[in-house]
C-alpha cells in the first residue's frame, strides 16, 4: 500500500504600508527610526529583537519583531529573521535588541547572534549592516565599532 502525502499550499505576502521611504545613511538613522518602535517605558522593561528591512537604496521596507524575552535576554531564531528578510525582498538588513539593564556592551549572545546572522545572510546575498543594542539613553552600534 503506497502512503499519501499531500502538502498544503503555503501562502507568504508582504504589504507595505509606507508611501514615502526613511534612508539610512548611518547607525544613529537607525537608531533613530528604532526607538520610536518601542512603546514608551518598555525599553527598559524587557527585551525585544526587532529587524529593519532595506533596499538597495538603504531605504527602509519596513520592520518587524523577531522575538520578545524577558529581563535579561531574548531568543532570536536565524530562521524567522532570514524569511522576513526574504519575504521583504531585502538586500539589507539591520538587527537590533534593547538591554533592559541600560548597558550598551553586547554580551557574547549577541556577538554570536550577529556572526549567525551574517553567516546565514551572506549565502542569500543579504548584507547585515548593522546590529545595534539600544538603551533609552543611546546606542552601541556594531558597524561602529568595527565589530562585523
Amino acid at each position: 500500500m503506497k502512503a499519501d502525502y499531500t502538502v498544503g499550499e503555503v501562502e507568504l505576502t508582504y504589504k507595505s504600508t509606507s508611501k514615502a521611504r526613511s534612508k539610512i545613511y548611518s547607525s544613529e538613522d537607525a537608531y533613530k527610526y528604532l526607538l520610536p518602535t518601542y512603546k514608551e517605558g518598555t525599553i527598559c522593561y524587557k527585551e525585544y529583537f526587532k529587524v529593519l528591512f532595506l533596499n538597495q537604496s538603504n531605504q527602509v521596507l519596513g520592520y518587524t519583531l523577531i522575538s520578545e524575552g524577558g529581563i535579561t535576554e531574548t531568543c532570536a531564531d536565524v530562521r524567522i529573521i532570514l524569511q522576513a528578510a526574504l519575504l521583504t525582498n531585502s538586500v539589507a538588513i539591520i538587527l537590533a535588541h534593547n538591554h533592559p539593564s541600560g548597558s550598551m556592551k553586547p554580551s557574547r549572545q549577541d556577538i554570536e547572534i550577529t556572526k549567525q546572522v551574517k553567516d546565514a545572510a551572506r549565502l542569500m546575498r543579504i548584507t547585515v549592516t548593522d546590529h545595534l543594542i539600544l538603551t533609552d539613553a543611546g546606542y552601541y552600534s556594531f558597524a561602529d565599532e568595527g565589530q562585523l
